[in-house]
């Protein structure tokens, strides 16, 4: 007979926040102050064909499950310790059937693959098609929608994989699947439907008026009258089941919390409150939006939200540009306003550039030098993105004619657009561009590449901003998070090029404390998300542009440059097609 030793002290209140990325599943805990208890983290499997990119619900699950496992061992957490869970994950598209079994979105036929992921462009001709529809729910996603949004995804499926059309029983955003296959609750979120499916959030604003508490909500925030003009009237049948019957705000406790099966395998208890999920950008806003800076807390109340002035960068594989406003902002290119999609009764404004991290690894990992950069940083124990950051300083100390580290990049431009330009030009067919190529093959030619990558991903930010505040927005302080946050080159060029402080949270987590926050509402720790967020957020250090003039007068001129590549590349393109015509 075994005997169990009864734990003397009182048992602590964990929150989990799962978050599955475009090449991990991750899992963190926090306690009740936000803190960051520990993490763990599960690779996960990728399908690459061209502009097809695919996984499988069922690898991620598995990958989920072992990274919640690996966190709660490294962290000594019991399962009675965790109150609440969120999940937060990639705006990837999910076809199960009637049983909750795969359906392939592959030519391949590989019945694993029935992931769509977000970064998939197969449908840009399918979006140029929706798009010339003018349907007037097009005016809530910054005029037309992206491949990268469901809807051109559907159509495609629909197009071409006629069986797999046939058999899909849901059609779900990734991070609405994991809280379904925790919780067996078909509930979407806001957040998941009005970013990427097309609905109109603000069909509840009434009923938010009259109904303070949280529930979930018939949904009806669906155009019909759109999905049957681009072809897709079968999805309106049986109340948009396969789309979505029913929506909450995100945070809102779903069914009865964990199942038991799903418990059993996350080592979890039955009924563990589990919130209406996010996109995985989206949790980054929630985990860093109200953090205060000493500065921001000598500020004495005034008319100005200090929300409404902040603009929060996720920046990983790529990088999504969040900004909250009371008003309604239509932003041309940019896509919103979505209401309550991130923080409920605010209008969310969402930018981004497609590739970012992506981008970096690109351009480092298809140089010749690659190689021999990444032996250099392995025998230094640092990382290959810290030891180009010591190349430029040292090569910025060695030539006299570069006043700072920035200025090293004088005779190379680049339009980071290898993967599109999502905004605020909105044009999936735009190329990147390098401007000053030589024969040098050397690390230090390599480090200038990358600097100069870094400087145009910035200045893509930068003319994010500008153009979101020439349409209403007053963004003074960027926050940013995200694997790219942790870069202090990438921050400092940010803050020079964009010309705002740049706040980085005291949790380096981002997204996976703002999962946590949902499992925190979910079990009614806080009355709402955005109370949880005052409660949870925090601050670390503050970086701000530099002072000196001579670096302002550079990136200004560098800006010019920048902009004008992609005005150079349409006039070429227009001269070739009048060439081919």
């Amino acid at each position: 007979m075994t005997t169990v030793e009864l734990n003397p002290f009182p048992s602590r209140s964990v929150f989990l926040g799962v978050d599955v990325g475009t090449g991990s599943a991750r899992a963190g805990l926090f306690d009740e102050s936000g803190k960051l208890l520990g993490s763990s983290s599960s690779p996960i499997q990728i399908w690459k064909d061209g502009d097809c990119v695919e996984q499988s619900s069922t690898d991620i699950w598995h990958a989920v499950c072992a990274a919640v496992k690996s966190a709660c061992s490294l962290t000594n957490v019991s399962d009675v310790e965790v109150k609440g869970i969120g999940f937060a994950a990639t705006c990837s598209l999910v076809a199960v059937d009637a049983e909750g079994s795969p359906v392939t979105v592959s030519w391949s036929g590989d019945s694993r693959r029935n992931i769509i992921v977000w970064m998939d462009h197969r449908a840009v001709k399918q979006a140029e098609r929706i798009n010339s529809f003018n349907s007037p729910v097009l005016q809530y996603c910054g005029g037309g929608v992206s491949p990268e949004m469901e809807p051109p995804k559907l159509l495609w499926v629909k197009e071409n994989l006629q069986e797999s059309w046939s058999m899909v029983y849901k059609w779900m955003d990734l991070s609405d699947w994991l809280s379904y296959r925790a919780t067996g609750d078909d509930t979407r979120s806001l957040c998941t439907t009005v970013c990427k499916w097309t609905y109109l959030g603000h069909a509840h604003m009434q009923q938010q008026m009259t109904e303070k508490a949280s529930r979930d909500m018939e949904a009806c925030g669906w155009d019909d009258e759109f999905w049957e003009e681009i072809g897709l009237g079968d999805l309106v049948d049986g109340h948009h089941a396969k789309i979505g019957r029913s929506v909450a705000f995100p945070g809102h406790p779903l069914g009865n919390g964990l199942t038991a099966t799903a418990a059993k395998e996350l080592g979890l208890l039955a009924g563990t409150p589990v919130g209406t999920s996010l996109i995985d950008a989206h949790a980054g806003g929630v985990g860093v939006m109200e953090s205060k800076s000493d500065s921001d807390s000598l500020k004495k109340d005034s008319d100005v939200d200090t929300l409404c002035t902040r603009m929060v960068l996720v920046c990983g594989t790529s990088t999504c540009h969040m900004a909250v406003s009371r008003e309604k902002l239509f932003i041309p290119g940019v896509w919103g306003p979505f209401w309550s999609a991130m923080v409920p009764e605010y209008w969310l404004t969402e930018g981004g550039q497609s590739a970012t991290g992506a981008l970096l690894d690109h351009i480092i990992e298809n140089h010749v030098a690659s190689p021999r950069l990444a032996n250099q940083a392995a025998s230094q124990k640092v990382s290959v993105f810290e030891l180009l950051n010591n190349i430029l300083k040292s090569m910025a100390q060695e030539d006299t004619s570069s006043p700072f580290v920035a200025a090293l990049t004088s005779e190379m431009h680049i339009l980071p657009d290898f993967h599109g330009n999502r905004s605020p030009v909105a044009d999936p067919n735009s190329k990147g561009v390098v401007f000053g190529m030589t024969l040098d093959t050397s690390e230090k030619q390599l480090a200038l590449l990358y600097l100069a990558t870094v400087q145009g991903i910035a200045y893509g930010t930068r003319h994010i901003v500008e153009h979101c505040n020439a349409h209403g927005h007053k963004i003074d302080t960027l926050l940013a998070c995200g694997g790219l946050s942790k870069n202090p080159l990438f921050i400092q060029e940010h803050a020079d090029i964009v010309g705002c402080p740049i706040i980085l949270p005291r949790e380096s987590e981002s997204v996976l404390l703002g999962a946590a926050i949902l499992g925190a509402v979910a079990a009614k720790r806080y009355p709402s998300l955005h109370d949880a967020m005052k409660a949870l957020n925090a601050a670390g250090q503050v970086v701000h542009s530099s002072s000196d003039p001579k670096v302002k007068k550079y990136h200004d001129a560098k800006y010019r440059i920048f902009r004008d590549l992609y005005e150079q590349q349409l006039s070429h393109r227009s001269i070739i097609t009048q060439a081919l015509s």
